[in-house]
């Protein structure tokens, strides 16, 4: 990936980067010296399930919630909420340590409809995490993840929301970031397109480098894929992508590409979704195995998809489900590594390494004033 632009230079333009001093570290992995199997290997492969996860939780990278609680005059996700999918009960019961709120809107929202409808999500959100303060906790770093986690609570990182949130500008990207965001899905805008990145998308990039909001590429060009591959300097995730090789659906990616996001040490989310990786919970690991001997199990993930209007594979129908996944990876003879890995490690990972390259950037380069009338024209 390409390094960071040092506006500290009077000559540096919008398109320049110039190298930082050294990369994020990477030190989400996993090793022998740092993990110890949880259970008998002979045990029963459920059993072994709910023990590994529960040292090492499921990161969901994509729930649903905060549009479908809009929906609803009333909801208790404490006690429990049957008219969605993810509620606290379940999400213990499903070993859920952490998980991203989408913010994502209904198609046709753009301009300043779309940056108001995403305050008023940012908000519901909010309100919906802190009342119910005995369960779920608001977080933004791998540090806050972590100490949510060890509190008992569950983590809730705002994002992705839809790249016509920013509304064309980057100051109103900085002011979604201060209110919490943390991803952004870089489609259905001008300067992210079939074509590519513009000019203005570059700086985008380089900006949520800056700030430590993530480049989320689902649904995304390949062109647009690559070039912010070849760019951002903190790793990217696909948030919702399975295996096209597999079930040829658009969001889903090609092995080329999957493997070119594995090579600059990306993440791949799988969803939970019948329409994108199949209608059983055997389709489903079928992707997962398929992305982690492509890819590498570094670059896998879980994506819940819940709550956003998907129909869901059998037996993984809300967040309580995901033991059912494990336990069928395990008779696939899945290490207890690579498990701990798929659910928590990776987006451990990721996250730490979007915190450091923002820390780093931070002190090289001043936000960002580009406006896109100036380099799109």
């Amino acid at each position: 990936m390409a390094d960071l632009q040092n506006d500290l230079r009077p000559s540096a333009t919008a398109g320049d980067v110039d190298d930082l001093a050294e990369p994020y570290p990477d030190d989400g992995v996993i090793t022998a010296e740092s993990y110890e199997p949880v259970s008998d290997p002979d045990d029963a492969p459920m059993v072994r399930a709910h023990a590994i996860l529960a040292a090492h939780p499921v990161a969901d990278g994509y729930n649903g919630l905060p549009w479908a609680l809009k929906r609803l005059p009333y909801y208790d996700l404490e006690l429990g909420e049957g008219t969605v999918g993810t509620d606290v009960p379940r999400l213990r019961d499903g070993h859920v340590g952490a998980l991203f709120w989408s913010l994502h809107l209904p198609e046709g929202f753009d301009g300043d409809r779309a940056v108001g409808a995403t305050l008023e999500q940012l908000d519901l959100a909010k309100t919906a995490a802190r009342t119910c303060d005995d369960g779920l906790r608001l977080a933004s770093t791998a540090g806050q993840v972590a100490d949510a986690r060890n509190c008992g609570r569950v983590a809730v990182l705002l994002g992705p929301a839809g790249a016509p949130a920013i509304g064309d500008s980057l100051g109103i990207l900085r002011q979604l970031h201060l209110l919490g965001l943390r991803a952004l899905t870089l489609t259905g805008v001008s300067w992210a397109s079939e074509a590519g990145l513009t000019r203005f998308g570059e700086e985008v990039v380089r900006e949520m480098n800056r700030l430590g909001v993530i480049a989320d590429l689902s649904g995304a060009s390949a062109q647009t894929i690559r070039r912010v591959l070849s760019l951002s300097r903190a790793p990217v995730l696909c948030s919702r992508s399975a295996a096209r090789a597999i079930r040829p659906h658009p969001v889903n990616l090609p092995d080329e590409l999957l493997a070119e996001l594995g090579a600059a040490k990306g993440l791949c989310l799988v969803p939970l979704t019948a329409e994108q990786t199949g209608p059983s919970v055997r389709d489903v690991a079928d992707h997962l195995d398929h992305i982690r001997a492509v890819a590498g199990a570094q670059c896998v993930g879980l994506a819940g998809t819940y709550d956003a209007g998907s129909a869901h594979p059998q037996e993984l129908g809300d967040v309580s489900c995901y033991p059912r996944l494990v336990a069928e990876l395990l008779r696939r003879g899945w290490e207890e590594a690579d498990v701990a890995l798929l659910t928590w490690g990776n987006v451990q990972r990721l996250l730490r390494g979007t915190d450091f390259t923002a820390r780093a950037a931070r002190q090289r380069r001043a936000p960002s004033g580009a406006k896109i009338s100036e380099l799109d024209g």
